[in-house]
Formats: C-alpha cells, structure tokens, sequence
C-alpha cells in the first residue's frame, strides 16, 4: 500500500472511485474539482494504492489557518484495512505541513458510517452550520 499525490493520469480512476462511494452529485463534476485541487496553490488529492491500482483517495486543502477534506473514498472491499484512517493521517500531516492548526471536514447528516469513523478519529462536531451559496 502506497500513498502518493495523484497525477491528472489518475483523475479518470479517481472519479469513478468517488461516484463508487456515493460522493458526487450532479451538478458537481468529480473530474473538474480534482484538477482544480491539484494544480490549486493551497490543495492536493492523495491517493492509496494497491500495487498500481487506485483503492482510496483524500482531498486536503487550506485557508492559511483552518485545513478541509474532502472525498474521502476507499475502495469497498478495502474498506475495514486501515486505508481511510491512513489516508486522514496523510491528509494531516499535508496540512499541518503547509502551517494549517486546525482540520474541518462535512459529512452529509444522512451518513452514519462516516461520522462513526470521524468519531473513531477523534474528530468531534463543530455545532456550526454550514451555509452555501453558488457562484454561477
């Protein structure tokens, strides 16, 4: 198992790893928000792989003090092994690296499996609200 910055010749399997997991939506195409993040100043997509084949990724990105991630994603029959726990672990060490003190992350409300994970990570709930508005 190896985790490396993904490369725009991993977005198409990446993608499909995210819309395997559940994470996209319609109106946000996958392949746009991972090139935007890896040619992006201030983000990057890691990727765990088994052998050369993509099996988890993590989005990390930063504001200068508060880290985020997103998409999140192992493959489902790695799921249980230990690759999304390293995969946040890489994500940290990422943003803490690039001087960011703190980590914030989303997940749907409707997600009980992620949120028990975060727990397990001891990651707590904010008690914010997220608000959004698109800039279209």
């Amino acid at each position: 198992m190896i985790i490396r910055t993904l490369s725009s010749s991993d977005v198409d399997a990446a993608a499909e790893l995210w819309h395997s997991a559940g994470l996209t939506r319609p109106w946000n195409p996958p392949a746009s928000d991972l090139e935007r993040a890896l040619t992006g100043p201030s983000s990057t997509v890691l990727g765990c792989f088994d052998d050369q084949t993509l099996i988890g990724t993590v989005m990390a990105g930063h504001d200068g003090h508060r880290g985020w991630v997103y998409y999140l994603a192992v493959a489902d029959h790695h799921r249980g092994n230990g690759v999304g726990k390293s995969l946040m672990a890489s994500a940290e060490d990422w943003l803490r690296e690039q001087g960011a003190v703190k980590v914030q992350l989303m997940v749907r409300s409707t997600n009980q499996q992620a949120t028990g994970f975060y727990d397990r990570l001891g990651y707590e709930n904010a008690d914010v609200q997220v608000l959004a508005k698109w800039l279209r």
